[in-house]
């Protein structure tokens, strides 16, 4: 769960032992109108510095190609933004400073530079797609990446710089369910047959908008078979926005005779558990050797540009009627999933 206590401290020190930083968290609230801070701060080692300036960035990229493939001179990262600040020599970086920076500088000490980042709304949640069990290097998807380095300029392509000259931290931008869910989605169809002069009538829906991971979705199937022929199999099923199919299943065994009427609601629960193997599932970004989740639904805001947003997520319920001699009946609706909002998380 993405939950963390704020006094646990992160901290990651460069290889040359000249910069370390730390943060307080490393799960970012995107409330739709705003996003959480990323506070932190640098302990900088000022000596043999030479004529380098010490930088701080946050990037949000989208990698879409494994990380071993880039040796063949091909980048697979797109950087869909990027911030730098100049912490050493002072070049003007005031934040306000706030209660974690406070817990921050007393565990960096007097060389400890706070640093404060604020994250546009329009940028992606963190996405992870699932690699397969032979990928290598980091997996595709969306990140977000505070990284601490030494170098002349912020982002000159032409100038090296050394590995054991940064320091970096994966964080993660996330949102929860608003506390306001609608009514659920009802999605009708009538369908006729050849060599049939009645139709079959199928309606599904949802009590509810938004479900949370891992709680049982009920799909409530009703059906009106006006025709002789019969209604084999009810199949319920859950799709991702890959149209990656989910071992969810939910298969009602009973049948429709002609000219009857059925309603049963059916529960079906999609989890990563059933999933393990699929390469390219979505899931909610995750931070080394942490367990996550399929991940949540992207909520889009209103003249959001869709070209920055990487990967967009989204979820539906198929509900597929398989009739004799021949014939389906489809009829499918959104549904959105993502986690409840722990207590002392901000109302939307």
């Amino acid at each position: 769960f993405f939950f963390v206590c704020s006094k646990r401290v992160f901290k990651k020190t460069s290889g040359n032992g000249q910069l370390t930083l730390y943060l307080g968290k490393r799960d970012y609230v995107d409330h739709v109108d705003s996003v959480d801070p990323v506070e932190g701060v640098l302990k900088i080692d000022p000596a043999d510095l030479g004529d380098r300036k010490v930088w701080i960035q946050l990037a949000c990229a989208f990698r879409y190609g494994r990380e071993d493939l880039d040796v063949i001179g091909l980048s697979f990262r797109k950087d869909i933004w990027i911030q730098h600040i100049q912490l050493y020599p002072d070049a003007g970086h005031k934040p306000t400073l706030t209660e974690m920076h406070d817990t921050l500088l007393k565990k960096a000490g007097e060389q400890g530079h706070p640093f404060t980042f604020n994250i546009p709304t329009n940028l992606p949640c963190s996405v992870t797609l699932q690699p397969g069990p032979d990928d290598k290097g980091k997996a595709c998807g969306v990140d977000f990446e505070v990284k601490a380095y030494l170098a002349q300029s912020a982002d000159d392509p032409d100038e090296k710089i050394d590995k054991k000259d940064t320091c970096r931290l994966v964080i993660r931008k996330i949102q929860f369910a608003p506390d306001n869910t609608g009514s659920g989605q009802k999605a009708e169809l009538c369908k006729s047959f050849m060599m049939s002069d009645k139709p079959v009538f199928l309606e599904a829906s949802l009590d509810k908008e938004i479900y949370y991971h891992g709680d049982p979705i009920p799909v409530t199937v009703k059906i009106k078979n006006e025709t002789t022929k019969v209604v084999k199999k009810i199949k319920v099923t859950v799709l991702s926005s890959l149209n990656r199919l989910h071992d969810s299943n939910a298969l009602c065994r009973e049948t429709v005779e002609g000219n009857a009427t059925f309603e049963k609601t059916l529960p079906i629960t999609p989890l990563l558990a059933n999933n393990k193997e699929k390469r390219g599932l979505s899931l909610d970004g995750r931070l080394k050797d942490e367990d996550t989740n399929l991940a949540s639904t992207t909520i889009i805001r209103g003249g959001m540009d869709k070209e920055m947003l990487g990967i967009l997520v989204s979820y539906k319920i198929k509900v597929n009627l398989m009739v004799s001699g021949g014939g389906d009946v489809t009829v499918e609706l959104p549904l959105t999933l993502m986690h409840p909002k722990p207590k002392g998380i901000p109302a939307f």
